[in-house]
């Protein structure tokens, strides 16, 4: 399949970013790339890729060298709970994302791009509707009066402004979405910046049949995790109608976090037990409010939590074992050699 579609994906080189690539290259668009990095787990798919810091006008302007008929702002200074919440990276969530953000609308206009977009995510909906575990209240209508829990949630309502601002002032076709707790192979696992669902799988992979893995809180809190390919059908299907948003783009299936954990073990056919211990947290309870998704754009996610954490899950598991082949090799040369 082949178009004249031309495309660029800023934060290519990211979970989201290089498996949105590889969605438009199955479509026959031209991709380019750009990020600080290449994609960790596979090559990149992009026709051309650019490895440069989009904090750089230099670079974005580089980057947007020519009108392209799409272009995918994904790129972002971001992580799970253990990089946001704590409070260390704070002015760096907010001065990178923002300045990211800043140079590529500039660089776009410049170029007359029309059509942007932006994603921005769950984390900017006031702390005071999620209390509430069981019922909490995360409709696009109301992310006003604002209160976000965290500073990555207050970069991103600024940077949704500022995305609209230049949709108003100066013609531009921009597409907003909120993302909700995105997973999938492929993504971060390790390091503090993965997510809940891949910090899980990980734990249960390593974890022996029987075993002890540790959860911040009491894993009464609650959210909801979209699988990627879900994910980038809902940004294509928003990008590609007439309408701007901003609009969730999530499951609506909720969940505790005891029941993500459990839910993991099932998958991986164990037995675990979870010992609770302080940590970051966020917010009691989060989970996408589709109907303005579903009047829109005639579509929402659908597919089962347990789906996506079994192909997750199986991705992770090879991981680990990757990782720990050498050490079981070395340890059994280690053991070979000693004198009986």
């Amino acid at each position: 399949m082949t178009n004249s579609r031309r495309v660029l994906v800023c934060g290519a080189g990211g979970f989201i970013g290089s498996h949105l690539v590889n969605r438009l290259k199955s479509e026959g668009a031209w991709v380019r790339g750009v990020d600080l990095k290449y994609p960790e787990f596979s090559s990149t798919s992009a026709d051309d890729f650019i490895k440069g810091d989009l904090r750089d006008p230099i670079i974005c302007r580089e980057s947007v060298d020519q009108r392209f008929d799409e272009v995918y702002q994904l790129a972002a200074d971001m992580g799970g709970a253990g990089f946001v919440f704590t409070g260390e990276n704070d002015a760096d969530i907010m001065h990178n994302s923002a300045l990211i953000n800043l140079n590529i609308l500039e660089a776009c206009h410049r170029r007359n791009v029309k059509r942007i977009f932006y994603s921005s995510s769950a984390c900017m909906y006031p702390e005071h509707n999620q209390m509430d575990p069981e019922n909490p209240n995360c409709s696009e209508a109301s992310a006003y009066p604002a209160d976000p829990d965290s500073e990555y949630g207050w970069e991103k309502l600024f940077s949704e402004r500022l995305f609209l601002a230049f949709g108003r002032n100066y013609g531009m076709e921009v597409r907003v979405a909120r993302f909700h707790n995105i997973f999938g192979p492929e993504g971060t696992w390790e390091g503090g910046r993965e997510k809940a669902p891949a910090a899980f799988c990980r734990k249960v992979a390593m974890a022996d049949d029987g075993g002890v893995i540790e959860m911040w809180g009491d894993g009464e809190q609650t959210r909801s995790f979209l699988y990627i390919d879900e994910c980038l059908e809902g940004v294509l299907r928003l990008v590609r109608s007439d309408w701007t948003g901003p609009v969730n783009i999530g499951s609506d299936e909720i969940v505790s976090i005891n029941r993500l954990a459990m839910m993991t073990a099932q998958v991986a056919g164990k037995v675990i037990t979870i010992e609770h211990i302080p940590g970051p947290l966020g917010v009691r309870g989060r989970n996408s409010d589709n109907k303005l998704i579903q009047e829109r754009l005639n579509w929402r996610p659908v597919a089962p939590l347990i789906d996506g954490i079994t192909k997750t899950y199986g991705w992770i598991e090879s991981q680990v074992l990757k990782q720990r082949t050498p050490e079981l090799a070395a340890t059994a040369e280690a053991g070979a050699s000693v004198p009986g």
